[in-house]
């Protein structure tokens, strides 16, 4: 499979998997965890674009050509912050309808996005070449975790 497209499918996959835990809408317990993870999600998701602008990276795990490399706010603890922010989010939805069908969903969107934050750094370290010395000083999606 071509580069381009396992990265679609990447991403097709992870938007997928995001419906399907959200669906169907209504259902859900509400509760101050649920809030409190929501709620977390979205603040690291604002807190890592007001770092890393919109036009500055792809949903798509390459890389753009006019990409810059981002190391503060978020980035300097973690390297893929939107996904961790997704994970949170998502955790969210799953616990207010929770359904072994849904942790297994969120479970899969994990591993989607571990994919994804794997062929993204490989693109990454070939685009810049300080990228690996940033791997070894940051986690991917937990500070001093994982």
């Amino acid at each position: 499979m071509g580069l381009s497209r396992l990265s679609a499918l990447l991403v097709s996959l992870q938007f997928v998997l995001i419906g399907l835990m959200v669906w169907p809408f209504g259902t859900w317990r509400s509760g101050i965890i649920l809030w409190l993870l929501f709620s977390a999600g979205g603040a690291l998701g604002i807190f890592t674009l007001a770092h890393n602008r919109l036009g500055n990276f792809n949903i798509r795990p390459e890389p753009k050509a006019t990409a810059q490399l981002i190391t503060s706010g978020p980035y300097r603890f973690i390297r893929h912050p939107m996904y961790s922010a997704l994970m949170l989010a998502m955790a969210a939805f799953v616990i207010a309808e929770l359904t072994t069908f849904k942790i297994c969903l969120w479970i899969f969107l994990v591993l989607v996005l571990t994919a994804k934050a794997t062929f993204e750094e490989r693109m990454m370290r070939e685009k810049f070449p300080e990228y690996a010395s940033y791997q070894r000083l940051t986690k991917r999606f937990v500070p001093w975790l994982w």
